[in-house]
């Protein structure tokens, strides 16, 4: 597969939306929801084809993605010689300015090409040279817009990429502080698509923390596009000159109906997470659609319809005190047994998780928070 062929194919761009391990069919999902029919999971994200418009919509749209890259190169590259051509190959003069930032990053896996800085050496040198032989400028300054490019080889498969959204997509702008256990933005969106909750639907975390589980599933029923509030890096890019940005992010905005979140609620121990968890509520300008409090989990009775209990609890090496947690579990376990029609979802990596709650989940799932492996427990 060849550079030209790639990622400048007739004004459509080759993808990929990067997405945490467990991820990838959550993400490939909400690509074709976005009209993205060829969309596929694959290890590390999901692939597709679309225009600089629709690449732009992902950036805004998806909520499990952790970034949109665009696929300039693909092909075999056993050599450094190799690596040259395929990068050289890439009509830069199309995508760069000839002020710009080349940031060049790579990674290599069990490929003959281990060195992960001579890699970026030749990439960033075939750039140049390209650009030298079809601008004919001899200086680059480099003191523009940065272009995060990355070269990735594994298993001898390089592919040269472009990052369309520069921050990460988690960074969605409500989030000014993590908090003792920070749960990723996109992570939460995910746990909430692949919990039994849908907008509609009671909803309440027992450990809110600092409310992002709670935040996450509030804009999802209100349609609020969780990149509104941000800016990416394609923003300054030649390829997306035309693309009517602002234009997209009206259209968003009409479509948002704060009407749509239905019962959301949760509660925590922690005063000082509260307080956090308030602030967040009100920098995502949901001011008095979620409903938080002060309470014990051993306390906790609610009335009415039954729902879904969604929930990151404390893990026993995250925070410390393994027995409080496994105590923790069990409290849970009968938080579900008095609430009878209720569903409870919990993400942990505590493989004795279960034996606490007093009960085996229905269907779990295994998953990453950060570095951690956990599995997503759901209890029917």
């Amino acid at each position: 597969m060849t550079a030209e062929m790639t990622g400048m194919d007739e004004n459509r761009l080759q993808c990929i939306a990067t997405a945490s391990f467990g991820t990838e069919g959550l993400v490939a999902g909400e690509l074709k929801r976005l009209g993205m029919k060829d969309a596929r999971a694959e290890n590390g994200g999901a692939r597709f084809s679309c225009t600089a418009e629709e690449a732009y919509l992902a950036n805004l749209r998806l909520r499990c993605a952790d970034r949109v890259l665009i696929i300039l190169a693909e092909e075999e590259c056993r050599t450094f010689e190799a690596l040259f051509r395929l990068v050289s190959g890439i009509p830069w003069e199309r995508l760069l300015t000839t002020d710009g930032q080349y940031n060049v990053s790579g990674k290599c896996v069990r490929s003959q090409l281990m060195s992960i800085r001579d890699c970026q050496s030749i990439t960033k040198k075939a750039i140049i040279e390209r650009m030298r032989s079809r601008i004919g400028r001899v200086a680059f300054p480099e003191t523009g817009v940065a272009f995060p490019i990355e070269v990735s080889l594994r298993q001898d498969i390089a592919r040269i990429t472009l990052d369309t959204s520069g921050t990460a997509l988690n960074r969605r702008g409500y989030r000014t502080w993590n908090g003792e256990a920070p749960l990723r933005e996109t992570l939460a969106a995910s746990l909430v698509e692949l919990s039994p909750w849908r907008p509609g639907i009671r909803l309440y975390d027992p450990c809110c923390g600092t409310g992002t589980l709670l935040i996450e599933a509030a804009l999802r029923a209100a349609h609020r596009a969780p990149g509104l509030n941000r800016e990416f890096a394609c923003d300054a890019y030649p390829t997306f000159r035309l693309v009517d940005r602002q234009g997209i992010r009206d259209r968003l905005r009409e479509d948002i109906d704060d009407s749509r979140i239905g019962d959301i609620a949760g509660s925590d121990i922690d005063p000082e997470a509260l307080k956090l968890a308030l602030r967040h509520v009100r920098q995502a300008g949901l001011n008095g659609r979620i409903s938080l409090s002060q309470e014990r989990l051993q306390d906790l009775q609610l009335d009415g319809e039954p729902g879904v209990f969604l929930c990151n609890p404390p893990y026993g090496e995250r925070l410390g005190d393994k027995k409080e947690c496994e105590a923790l579990y069990a409290d849970m376990g009968g938080l579900l047994r008095r609430h009878p029609g209720w569903k409870l979802c919990a993400i942990t990596s505590d493989p004795m998780f279960e034996r606490f709650f007093g009960r085996r989940a229905t269907r779990k799932r295994r998953l990453y928070n950060g570095r951690l492996e956990c599995e997503f427990l759901v209890y029917e």
